[in-house]
């Protein structure tokens, strides 16, 4: 009968071990590396939170076979890996939509390819806010490329809300560089 309590312990401990082998960090700490070509951090993606945006944004995209910005050879990463919002939205800009299809584009060509997107804000707004802003921002991004026909397997989201700003500054330019999301293969 001394076998009970012992395997009692030893399913307490391999559940714990699987517990933590399960729980996020939400990102990495390694500095930034924004437009770099290097590793990226696993992240999590909250299938929670909701984009706001207007709606019918993404119907004139999809039969498009872009031009401008973003297009290049398919094998390729896209040269541009960011775009910019808008003070307080969570909507994908008419101007970087080309961008947006030419990552669509290398994803769907390279199945096996993995991106991290990150969302930030501007330091404007709580703490709290601006982390649910800057996901929220990557999340529609996320849409974007998964009605573009990449797999969500391939996409995963971080949200830095103000923690990793681009632009130091109090003013508008600088501001407007810090709303972002970034494009990290």
């Amino acid at each position: 009968m001394q076998l009970k309590p012992f395997a009692r312990s030893l399913a307490i401990a391999l559940s714990l071990v699987v517990i933590a082998g399960c729980s996020s960090t939400g990102g990495t700490q390694d500095g930034d590396s924004y437009g770099t070509q290097g590793a990226a951090g696993t992240g999590t993606s909250s299938g929670s939170t909701t984009g706001a945006g207007a709606g019918g944004q993404y119907g004139s995209t999809s039969g498009t076979s872009g031009t401008g910005a973003g297009q290049q050879a398919d094998s390729r990463i896209p040269e541009v890996r960011t775009i910019h919002f808008d003070y307080d939205r969570d909507s994908i800009k008419s101007e970087y939509e080309s961008v947006v299809m030419a990552h669509a584009r290398y994803l769907r060509s390279n199945p096996n390819a993995q991106v991290v997107l990150h969302g930030h804000t501007d330091e404007r707004g709580t703490r709290e806010y601006n982390m649910a802003l800057g996901e929220r921002r990557a999340n529609a991004v996320q849409r974007f490329l998964n009605i573009q026909g990449v797999s969500p397997s391939q996409m995963s989201v971080v949200s830095y809300g103000e923690e990793r700003p681009a632009a130091r500054g109090q003013a508008e330019q600088a501001y407007s560089q810090n709303r972002r999301v970034v494009f990290n293969y």
